[in-house]
């Protein structure tokens, strides 16, 4: 799998992780920095390593996911896309703003992260990463990388978000994971077209 693919899939991934710290942004008055640094370092780290755990759990099978990589990847990165459009366009209602990243006092600079939420949240928006480290069982040779990659996308996706959501995101609706999806669906779609035009 070729460098760029690999960091599309990494932009795919990390829309959920973008969608949501928009939202969470958008509680926030102020962005500050280095307490949205540290936020987007869980982030990042969840769903870097959550490819790995699949490549792992993968590797007994890899023989056999050789000889269907192409379809495996396309079907998991389309029903990981539809999946991703669909929440795009019925999003979940939740309590957006209460304790994400922050357990509240009188000084907003010095309030306490609250780590439960932003792990429990890291987790959950990590665990479709995990099925593309199926896709990444036939190519041995680039899961360390795809784990760097993808940890290092979702890390400045989330650092993105927070900043959008707390500045722009009162104004603007954004549906990122709609864009994910379509991301995702289109490099499955390559993926499984360059093996059948190359006879693979």
């Amino acid at each position: 799998m070729d460098f760029l693919s690999i960091i599309i899939i990494a932009i795919g991934l990390s829309m959920d992780s973008l969608a949501i710290c928009i939202a969470k942004g958008i509680c926030r008055e102020r962005f500050y920095f280095w307490r949205a640094i540290k936020i987007a370092l869980v982030f990042g780290l969840f769903q870097g390593l959550m490819p790995l755990v699949g490549y792992a759990l993968s590797i007994g099978f890899s023989g056999w996911i050789q000889q269907y990589d192409h379809w495996m990847a396309f079907i998991v990165l389309s029903i990981l896309g539809f999946k991703m459009i669909y929440e795009g366009c019925f999003p979940k209602k939740a309590d957006d703003c209460r304790e994400f990243d922050l357990k509240e006092n009188d000084n907003r600079e010095l309030s306490l992260i609250n780590w439960k939420n932003v792990v429990t949240l890291s987790f959950a928006t990590s665990i479709d990463a995990a099925a593309t480290g199926l896709i990444f069982a036939s190519y041995p040779g680039t899961i360390l990388k795809a784990v760097v990659v993808i940890g290092v996308v979702c890390l400045l996706f989330s650092l993105i978000g927070m900043f959008l959501g707390t500045y722009i995101g009162k104004r603007i609706h954004l549906r990122v994971e709609i864009a994910g999806g379509v991301v995702l669906i289109a490099i499955g779609l390559k993926i499984l077209l360059e093996h059948l035009l190359n006879g693979a």
